[in-house]
């Protein structure tokens, strides 16, 4: 389970801290079917629930009900697409009470529902290439009603990438075309191409959430930034900040859809899924053509 992996490093095999949080991923890991709250879990345990969240969380980085959430979507992507149960099935395999729990779990962590995120890309043919650009190297990904996809690899590093872009939609059909994607390339990096009387062709390829993020995204003028507060706010749902990060970090048309744009609390320059680095030379790039 990864989850546990990401236990903070400073943790030794000694004291009663260390005792208790190694057994509430037992717990959880065997008994997420029962769904247990954090009441069943710290009698269990005989400690008190405020103590017990505050100690779990401040070891493990991520609260009780975090955690089980956690396990219970990783049974529950390995059901419905390994054993392909139907969602009904799958709920009350990992212990929700039905699809609609399924489904928030999903769109809370995934920012999709359990049935898009089983189809990705089903029915899709999906055309690519490799092109230079000011960041590195591009796979521009197309569909034949516009551009799709747009990564950034380093020299050497195409085919992590490839893989990174293709995972988002593994039911669709990928055919190498550099020819067919040289057209995109040269529009996305050539500013004097860029022109609003005739527009770049752009297909969204996600859930309703997710597309709605990207769209909030296009609206970010050159040489502005904004918060996820903000694009949640503009989509309608000012407490989903969260979700929108999620839908940010899954951003098919890198660049074109300027999710660099997006900062984090406070305007904090966060990560970038291409590279901080990269992150800064395209806001960079974009001050010098203003």
């Amino acid at each position: 389970m990864n989850m546990i992996a990401n236990l903070k490093t400073d943790i030794t095999p000694e004291g009663p801290d260390y005792e208790t949080v190694r057994k509430v991923i037992e717990l959880i890991s065997e008994d997420y079917r029962d769904q247990p709250s954090l009441e069943t879990i710290s009698a269990a345990l005989n400690q008190s629930p405020t103590q017990l969240q505050k100690t779990f969380t401040r070891w493990a980085g991520l609260s009780p009900k975090g955690f089980l959430q956690a396990v219970t979507l990783d049974h529950a992507k390995r059901l419905l697409r390994q054993e392909e149960l139907p969602l009904l099935e799958t709920s009350l395999e990992v212990g929700l009470s039905g699809p609609g729990r399924l489904h928030d779990l999903f769109v809370t962590h995934e920012a999709m529902s359990p049935g898009e995120w089983k189809a990705r890309g089903g029915g899709l043919t999906i055309r690519y290439g490799f092109h230079p650009s000011p960041f590195g190297i591009a796979l521009v990904m197309a569909t034949d009603r516009g551009l799709a996809g747009l990564a950034f690899a380093d020299v050497g590093q195409e085919q992590p990438c490839l893989e990174d872009m293709t995972c988002r939609w593994p039911n669709a059909e990928y055919i190498e075309d550099s020819e067919a994607t040289q057209s995109y390339a040269t529009r996305i990096f050539q500013p004097g191409q860029w022109s609003a009387d005739q527009p770049l062709r752009v297909v969204l390829i996600g859930t309703d959430f997710q597309v709605r993020v990207w769209e909030s995204l296009l609206k970010i003028p050159l040489g502005r930034a904004v918060t996820y507060s903000d694009i949640a706010q503009d989509i309608g749902q000012p407490t989903a900040s969260r979700a929108v990060g999620a839908a940010v970090g899954r951003n098919p048309i890198s660049f074109v859809v300027p999710c660099h744009r997006a900062l984090g609390k406070n305007g904090a320059l966060t990560g970038y899924h291409w590279g901080l680095t990269r992150k800064r030379a395209m806001l960079g790039w974009e001050a010098g053509q203003m």
